[in-house]
């Protein structure tokens, strides 16, 4: 058989080499009996054959660039095919990010392969991050903001998430882009000292997250196993590693048993909706007409907001997005960043309804004009300890222990979350890594400090309270994750062409001020009202006075910092260099650099390649 100088030859088995004099030996592959394999690649410049041919023992690629005068090169192998005899040939479209295949053992029937597999490829990230919408925090604020303020308060679950839609939609578009997570392109980008303070605050951010996991954790245990909240708060500790450890023999089995078990609370929300038969003009009235009357209503407000957008979820979706392989194409990143986004649009719709129907539970069981005085005296003070008030309608007696399984489950899964999220933070500020269950007790045993303490000194009230106020800390921490990731996705240095719409990034831009004003104003206007109200002497007030002045000076001094800092650091390359960089970085040599940027499957992160999800 001839074959032209250049051409790359993968040698097998056999007494003969075949190879012709100048090929490059590659690898070693044995095919199957009486087998030829066509396999064509086409792009927009390049075409490959692999020929496979018993006589001589030898499988051979060779590039169409590399046979039409075009020059010499060495190509890479496209791909391997297992044959059962007969002709299969493959052909693999990349520019249009599709794959069609033919086998003659199904009559030779040409088959395209659907969108649906191409999408099911992408799923598990959006699904991971929305999970977390129903872990204890958000729980806890739905039910207070239903039992305090009825349907009123719904607008701000319907802006909270779809806000995080958005932001959470640029996060994984920016990973997909650039092959680097948020908090890597931070370390690149920023000073040591700002990447040391980003690094603190995203660490609080998943502590503050952590604290209501353990506490809801520890109210299951209190449920089930009738002991007292503070011992449940020292057994998260064992429970989450024991989870840990147990997640190593099937990951996605545990997480598929954590999801029924969470979907099943949500159902029986969702029953005892149907049993309530709330007003449908007052719930869309709530949903549709902002309102914060009422005392601790902008409180309860801030709490939502924080408990449905956390900073840590920024980082953590970015990074789960490497662990799929995206080819190098810009439309095969566009349509990787469409499959993204209908993932993630899917999974937070589920998440909305959820907890849309907790909150109008809660207000109609709560607000109730024949309230038996003992309910009455329970709706004023709900916790996640008397939840079990709001489903005895649908689970009657069982409601409780259907309720306690639940919501151990979602306390343990978002746990998981929350331990992916301080790898990624960690490993991609400070280029360090630890274990997970050295990771998960360090931030466990952190969280636990405060939780302890409240419950014992509060009791379930206390720690009900401790949710919110946690929830209301992810809020003011949101702007030092969420700025850097609305510069960089509109940034050329960061993103080249593939810079986000200038409406998105505008709303964003919009919501993010709004949400600054916002927290700075409840701060301002909580700080004074206290200040009026207590009993503390007059020097006490203005020593206090000025440490809070100067917090708040400094936080909003970072905030103007991050906002007009100019991105000076160019992490984008260009295909033609990344072409060259990689032959001489020891890759495999190609023969034009559109031709590469096609087949690379990147970005993609072996690291990242064991995400949980």
């Amino acid at each position: 058989m001839w074959t032209a100088p250049g051409l790359s030859c993968l040698r097998l088995p056999s007494p003969k080499n075949g190879c012709p004099k100048g090929s490059k030996i590659i690898g070693k592959q044995q095919p199957s009996k009486d087998s030829v394999v066509t396999a064509i690649n086409k792009s927009s410049r390049s075409e490959r054959h692999l020929i496979s041919e018993e006589s001589t023992g030898t499988i051979m690629i060779a590039s169409h660039s590399a046979l039409n005068m075009e020059g010499t090169g060495e190509m890479r192998e496209v791909g391997r095919e297992t044959l059962h005899g007969g002709v299969v040939q493959s052909v693999s479209e990349t520019d249009e990010y599709k794959e069609k295949t033919i086998d003659s053992e199904k009559d030779g029937q040409f088959r395209v392969q659907p969108r649906w597999r191409k999408f099911l490829a992408h799923v598990g990230p959006g699904a991971l991050v929305a999970i977390g919408f129903l872990d204890p925090s958000n729980l806890e604020t739905d039910m207070q903001a239903g039992a305090d303020f009825k349907y009123e308060l719904l607008w701000v679950i319907l802006v909270g998430m779809v806000f995080a839609l958005l932001i959470q939609t640029l996060a994984a578009n920016l990973g997909v882009k650039t092959g680097r997570h948020l908090a890597e392109l931070c370390r690149e980008e920023y000073p040591h000292y700002v990447n040391i303070f980003l690094w603190i605050i995203a660490e609080l951010a998943v502590i503050s997250d952590d604290i209501p996991e353990v506490l809801g954790t520890a109210f299951a245990f209190n449920i089930l196993l009738k002991i007292p909240v503070w011992a449940g708060v020292i057994l998260t500790v064992f429970s989450t590693l024991l989870l840990l450890g147990v997640q190593r023999f099937g990951a996605r089995k545990l997480e598929f048993i954590i999801a029924a078990f969470m979907f099943t609370m949500a159902a029986c929300f969702f029953g005892e909706l149907s049993y309530l038969r709330p007003s449908a003009g007052e719930v869309v009235k709530g949903m549709f007409v902002p309102s914060l009357q009422g005392k601790g209503a902008a409180a309860n407000a801030i709490a939502l907001f924080g408990a449905i957008i956390t900073p840590y979820n920024l980082f953590l979706h970015s990074a789960l997005v490497l662990s799929r392989k995206t080819p190098r194409s810009d439309k095969s990143i566009r349509a990787a960043c469409r499959y993204f986004l209908i993932e993630c649009s899917l999974a937070f719709i589920v998440a909305f309804l959820i907890n849309v129907s907790v909150v109008v539970v809660a207000g109609s069981i709560c607000n109730a004009n024949n309230l038996s005085p003992a309910d009455a005296n329970t709706c004023g003070d709900l916790t996640l300890q008397s939840t079990p008030l709001l489903l005895r309608n649908v689970l009657g007696r069982s409601s409780s222990v259907v309720y306690a399984v639940a919501l151990l489950a979602s306390g343990q899964s978002t746990t998981i979350s929350c331990t992916f999220a301080g790898q990624v933070i960690m490993q991609g500020f400070l280029d360090m890594k630890m274990k997970n269950w050295v990771r998960n007790l360090i931030t466990r045993v952190i969280a636990i400090a405060p939780s302890l303490i409240v419950s014992i000194v509060s009791g379930p009230s206390g720690a009900g309270k401790l949710i919110i106020l946690s929830s209301m800390i992810l809020s003011f921490e949101l702007p030092f994750a969420l700025i850097p990731l609305l510069k960089f996705c509109n940034s050329s240095k960061k993103v080249g062409p593939l810079k986000e719409s200038i409406y998105t990034v505008v709303i964003a831009w919009i919501l993010s001020f709004a949400l600054i004003v916002v927290n700075t104003y409840f701060l301002v206007w909580t700080y004074v009202d206290w200040l009026v109200h207590n009993n503390l002497p007059k020097y006490a007030n203005g020593l206090i006075s000025v440490v809070v002045f100067a917090l708040m000076a400094a936080y909003l001094v970072a905030v103007v910092y991050l906002t007009f800092r100019k991105d000076t650091v160019a992490t984008y390359v260009p295909v033609p260099e990344r072409a060259q960089a990689q032959a001489e970085a020891g890759g495999t040599p190609v023969v034009d650099a559109s031709a590469a940027d096609e087949d690379q499957p990147a970005p993609y992160r072996k690291d990242l390649a064991d995400a949980s999800m």
